[in-house]
């Protein structure tokens, strides 16, 4: 089963960039996306063969998540509680599996939303831990963090910088710790310049001077089912690129 996550940074701005194609050519089983910056009725994609679940901010042109899947769930739940109205999670629960989607708060420059974000954090984790009491978890997104220095092109100069901070890894770390493991890095440890997000400034991009702050993390008792965890730097589109998950079902 192939899960892919992107954060594509405007949705209506990608479709015009090849989505549609790039969408088929992956050909995943859920294909979730973070940051689509529109309302209901903006847009109106026709994916035959998939189901689809948006969850919207109240803001208009800001954040948003969806899921497109091949697969109908049991049930369907948007945000997560004590945070609905930024439009930043999806649920879909499935027989042997929940798959959660989501668009972590960005901390701001200078730290100025670092209280919000470390609150989302406590119950973003909360939310996850009550989900995997009942069955495994699939969690997929842009968590706006870059957990260690191998993460990120320069972690000395950004070392108290938003996505980088301690406070911010140090939630991450507590989330790996409540029983999640991060795919990529628990597959490929040392696999450094290993980036999904590059800033629009100074060629970023072709210099590959980024950052890894998109993830698939899964339940510690999925270890044994993942087949492979990837990133797919030369999808382009957004400034950000897709991340890709196997699992063996």
């Amino acid at each position: 089963m192939r899960f892919i996550s992107w954060n594509v940074n405007g949705l209506r701005a990608v479709v015009k960039k090849g989505f549609e194609e790039i969408f088929y050519a992956l050909d995943a089983d859920h294909f979730c996306i973070q940051e689509t910056k529109l309302q209901e009725g903006q847009i109106e994609l026709d994916l035959p063969g998939y189901e689809q679940y948006w969850c919207y901010a109240d803001k208009k042109g800001y954040s948003g998540t969806a899921i497109f899947t091949k697969h109908t769930p049991l049930s369907v739940s948007y945000n997560i509680p004590g945070h609905d109205t930024e439009g930043r999670a999806i649920t879909l629960e499935y027989d042997d599996y929940y798959l959660v989607v989501v668009y972590t708060p960005n901390s701001q420059n200078e730290l100025k939303r670092i209280d919000y974000r470390m609150s989302w954090e406590d119950d973003f984790r909360q939310y996850l831990c009550s989900l995997d009491a009942k069955k495994p978890v699939v969690i997929c997104g842009d968590m706006n963090v870059a957990h260690c220095e191998i993460d990120l092109k320069n972690p000395d100069t950004n070392h108290f910088n938003p996505g980088f901070s301690d406070q911010e890894r140090g939630k991450f770390t507590e989330l790996l710790d409540a029983g999640f493991i991060d795919t990529f890095r628990t597959l490929y440890p040392d696999r450094s310049d290993a980036y999904s997000w590059w800033s629009y400034r100074a060629a970023a991009r072709s210099r590959n001077v980024g950052w890894r702050i998109d993830y698939f993390v899964v339940s510690e008792r999925l270890r044994d089912n993942i087949k492979d965890a990837y990133i797919l730097p030369e999808v382009m589109g957004s400034d950000h690129c897709p991340v890709g998950l196997d699992m063996l079902w």
